[in-house]
C-alpha cells in the first residue's frame, strides 16, 4: 500500500508525527508526501526551508518527499488540494490520508457532495451576503441542503480542506481511497495542551529567536530546527518588507489585477492601499472587510511580489526533496509514471518547455526566500540549482 500525505510541515510537530504513524498503522508500505515548498497556502514565508522540513519529514516516518509547486501551494483551498492529489496520483499512491478535526468521514464525503450537487450554486447564489464572507455564506448555503451541524463542519480548517481533497479525489478521477485522521491536542491558535503544540505557535516562537519549539517536536525534527536556528536559515517575511513595498509601488492598478482571482475588484483595493501603506499590515488592514477573509488577501499580496502565475493543469514533474531507501525503491517503479521524475537540477532542460519554465519559476520564488533569513550569507542566489536530495 502507498499512502499518500499533502502537507506544509512548517514545522512538523507531534501532530504530524501521529499522521504518519497512523499512515503505517494503517498499512503503508511507502509514505509518499506532497510538501509545499518556499511559500505556504496561508499567504507566507515558510518558517524552514522546503529541503530542511522534507528531512524532517523522512526522518519521522515519510519515505518520499515531493514538491508541490509554489502555484499549487500558494493558491486558495480547492486548487491546493487539487495540485496535492494530482501530484500523489502521479506518484503512485493508491490511498489519501489527511487529518480532520471531525474523523468523520462519511459527514465529510455529505459535504462534499453538497458542494458538487448541480442545486448548491443556486443556494449560494441566494445566501444573503451582508458582508459576510465566502466561507460563511458557502456554510449558509450548505446548512440550506443538509442540517446546521454538518455545515457547521465548515468552520473548521482542516475539515474545510479534507472536504476539498474529497472534491478533488472525483474532480481529478483519482481511484485513491481517501482516510482521515482526526486532530487531537492543541487548536490552530491556542496556547499548547501538554506535550503538543500547533505549528501557528510553533512559528510565533521561531519569530521570536526562542527554541523551545523544539520542546514540542519529535526528537528527529527538532534536531533538524535546532541545526537551522544555528545556521541562521529561519525565515522571518518581515525582513523583506521593504522589498516587497518597492515592488508593489512600482505596480499600476492594472498590473495588480492578475492576482485577483474572483475577478471580484478586489484588485482596485489592494492598489489604493498601496498608494497609501507605509507597510504591509497597513496594506492589508485597509484592504480588508468582513467579506474577503486575511488569508485571501496574503496571498494576493505575495502571488503580486513573486508575479506568481495561475496555477497550470499538469504537473510536469515529480521534484524529489526527501527520500529513503523504501522511497528511493518506490522511485524505480514509477519509470512509467505520468510525469518524470526530477532529481538533478541539471535535467531541467531535457524535460520540455513547460518544466523548464516552471523549475525557472521555482528557483526565483527560492531566490526571494531565501532573503527573508536573518544571515545573508545564507541568502546566495541559485540554490535550487545546487540543492540534491536528502537521502536518509
Amino acid at each position: 500500500m502507498v499512502i499518500g500525505i499533502v502537507c506544509e510541515f512548517d514545522p512538523l510537530h507531534r501532530g504530524h508525527a501521529r499522521l504518519l504513524s497512523h499512515a503505517r498503522a494503517l498499512g503503508a508500505d511507502t509514505v509518499v508526501c506532497a510538501m509545499s515548498g518556499s511559500f505556504t497556502q496561508r499567504g507566507s514565508f515558510a518558517a524552514l526551508s522546503k529541503t530542511a522540513r522534507a528531512e524532517m519529514a523522512v526522518r519521522c516516518g515519510a519515505d518520499l518527499v515531493l514538491e508541490l509547486p509554489t502555484p499549487w501551494a500558494m493558491s486558495p483551498a480547492e486548487t491546493f488540494a487539487r495540485g496535492g492529489v494530482r501530484l500523489l496520483a502521479l506518484a503512485g499512491a493508491d490511498t489519501l490520508l489527511f487529518g480532520s478535526e471531525c474523523g468523520d468521514l462519511p459527514a465529510l464525503r455529505c459535504l462534499a457532495d453538497c458542494l458538487d450537487s448541480p442545486t448548491f450554486a443556486d443556494h449560494l447564489t441566494a445566501a444573503p451576503e451582508s458582508g459576510l464572507t465566502f466561507a460563511a455564506r458557502r456554510q449558509a448555503a450548505a446548512a440550506s441542503l443538509l442540517d446546521n451541524a454538518t455545515a457547521a463542519l465548515l468552520q473548521s480548517p482542516n475539515n474545510t480542506l479534507a472536504v476539498e481533497y474529497l472534491r478533488a479525489l472525483r474532480h481529478t478521477r483519482s481511484t485513491m481511497t481517501p482516510c482521515t485522521l482526526r486532530r487531537e491536542g492543541a487548536g490552530h491558535d491556542g496556547a499548547p495542551e501538554g506535550d503538543t503544540a500547533s505549528a501557528s505557535f510553533l512559528r510565533e516562537l521561531l519569530r521570536q529567536g526562542r527554541g523551545e519549539a523544539c520542546a514540542y517536536m519529535p526528537t528527529p525534527a527538532a534536531d533538524v530546527l535546532r541545526r537551522e536556528l544555528a545556521a541562521g536559515r529561519i525565515a522571518d517575511g518581515a525582513l523583506c518588507e521593504r522589498a516587497i513595498l518597492v515592488r508593489f509601488r512600482a505596480m499600476t492598478e492594472a498590473d495588480w489585477r492578475p492576482y485577483d482571482p474572483g475577478n471580484e475588484g478586489l484588485y482596485h483595493r489592494l492598489y489604493q492601499a498601496s498608494r497609501d501603506a507605509c507597510t504591509v499590515a497597513e496594506m492589508l488592514s485597509a484592504a480588508k472587510t468582513k467579506r474577503y477573509p486575511l488569508a485571501r488577501l496574503r496571498r494576493m499580496v505575495l502571488s503580486a511580489y513573486l508575479q506568481l502565475p495561475p496555477a497550470p493543469e499538469h504537473v510536469p514533474y515529480l521534484r524529489v526533496l526527501a527520500a529513503t531507501a523504501a522511497g528511493r525503491a518506490h522511485l524505480r517503479c514509477l519509470r512509467d509514471a505520468g510525469a518524470p521524475v526530477l532529481t538533478k537540477p541539471a535535467d531541467v532542460p531535457a524535460l520540455g518547455p513547460a518544466a523548464e519554465e516552471l523549475f525557472t519559476l521555482e528557483s526565483r520564488c527560492t531566490d526571494l526566500y531565501v532573503l527573508a533569513r536573518p544571515d545573508l550569507t545564507q541568502a546566495a542566489p541559485g540554490q535550487d540549482y545546487r540543492t540534491t536530495p536528502v537521502i536518509v
